[in-house]
């Protein structure tokens, strides 16, 4: 090996040990810092399915991404002294992980902003231990399921009008979570179809009479 391979071996390594181990040595992943900057830092976008990401997927994968995940937001809610349960779960293709209990909103932000942001740090460090991109669900305080209803019966009700009226109606504008909802919501309608259209932070879901 040359003495260049060498240095880059030796960088990787100094690299992977930054990253995995915090300065007190307890052999426990480090809690990721957020970088507004990186790509990383977004959710992921949701209205198009990647079938690339699925060939290592299946239920143990699932399970051991919760229980990644859950090690690691246990770690964060000792370091913030918030109480909070874990429940892990596996919804259809993907991990599902929620806290629940305790005084939760300073975790959940405005309109879900810091909600968003944990899921996309627990992401990484599930990929950081699975080696394999996560798309795990996190749910904090029952946010996500009450605004999955409120979305629910938003879709409903303008998959009714555009239907009766034939007139396009475009939404408000929503994170990638959101549309996903709206999105399944119209295709399960009769008469209507459902584009989304804009740049973050402000795409939108569009609601088209079927053509």
């Amino acid at each position: 090996m040359s003495a260049s391979d060498n240095d880059t071996v030796a960088t990787s390594e100094a690299t992977s040990d930054a990253l995995l181990t915090p300065a007190g040595g307890s052999g426990d992943p480090a809690l990721p810092d957020a970088d507004p900057a990186s790509s990383d830092a977004v959710v992921e976008p949701v209205d198009v399915e990647d079938e690339s990401d699925d060939e290592d997927s299946g239920d143990g994968l699932l399970v051991r991404e919760g229980d990644v995940a859950g090690d690691y937001l246990e770690r964060l809610l000792d370091i913030l002294d918030v109480d909070g349960d874990i429940d892990l779960d596996v919804e259809g293709d993907r991990a599902s992980v929620a806290v629940v209990g305790g005084q939760l909103k300073t975790l959940i932000g405005p309109d879900g902003a810091t909600l968003e942001a944990l899921q996309e740090l627990t992401r990484l460090a599930v990929a950081q231990s699975t080696g394999v991109r996560s798309r795990l669900m996190l749910d904090i305080g029952g946010f996500r399921a009450k605004r999955r209803a409120d979305l629910t019966s938003l879709a409903s009700a303008a998959a009714e009008r555009v239907a009766e009226s034939g007139a396009p109606e475009r939404l408000s504008p929503m994170n990638p979570f959101e549309r996903k909802v709206v999105h399944d919501v119209i295709a399960a309608a009769a008469g209507v179809r459902s584009e989304s259209e804009g740049e973050e932070p402000n795409r939108r879901v569009v609601v088209l009479p079927d053509r």
